[in-house]
């Protein structure tokens, strides 16, 4: 799998290293309205436009787990995701390997630098899918008031968080990230009990490119 994203000049920008998951946010758009002695009604307003999230990291080395030798300094990465980021044009995201192949706007690309790695930047990015604007008629407001009369679906966002990993460097252990992440490394024994599978038997033959979930 690569993610791809081509600006309007048509020039193409693929991510160094894939994410551990993305996320896409599909969800109904609503209106709420308040009525007088009845209290607050949502009604459905059509869909809202899709988000796409995901987390990764620009390395300043080249490692196995990269996607191509020649890799992006990571400065001058962020800023093209800067530059993506304050363009008012669309570009296309292509995720190959799965359906993903859409026009969206960089909603937002927040970055992270990290002690004991000089060099990498981590960043969360959103993409918000595009669509030209369309113009719909205006409801008239006897016809708002007859739908306040009917039963509403109360749509919830969703607030569960989204568990935080970390991708192993060379000359990494379970001890030495748990002090670098979780600030104590005697507690290498809760990174280890979640991620069993993926390490094995062994808590102290860790890979690096394995990606670990943090305790929470």
């Amino acid at each position: 799998m690569k993610i791809h994203l081509f600006d309007a000049d048509g020039s193409e920008f693929i991510f160094p290293v894939n994410p551990e998951e993305i996320k896409i946010t599909r969800s109904k758009g609503y209106e709420t309205i308040s009525v007088l002695s009845l209290g607050e009604f949502d009604f459905p307003t059509g869909e809202k436009v899709k988000e796409i999230t995901f987390s990764s990291f620009f390395p300043a080395v080249y490692d196995s787990y990269c996607n191509y030798e020649d890799i992006p300094d990571p400065l001058e990465a962020m800023q093209t995701l800067t530059r993506m980021t304050a363009s008012k044009q669309p570009v296309r995201l292509i995720i190959t390997d799965t359906p993903v192949n859409v026009l969206v706007l960089i909603a937002a690309h927040d970055t992270t630098f990290k002690g004991g790695e000089p060099g990498d930047v981590y960043f969360d990015l959103t993409a918000r899918t595009w669509r030209e604007m369309k113009v719909h008629t205006k409801v008239a407001p006897a016809a708002v008031a007859s739908a306040a009369k009917q039963t509403a679906t109360t749509a919830r966002a969703d607030t569960k968080k989204t568990a935080k990993t970390y991708t192993v460097k060379s000359g990494d252990s379970l001890s030495k990230i748990a002090k670098l992440e979780l600030g104590n490394s005697s507690k290498w024994q809760s990174i280890y009990n979640l991620n069993k599978t993926t390490i094995g038997k062994d808590p102290n033959k860790i890979k690096p490119g394995q990606k670990l979930v943090m305790p929470s």
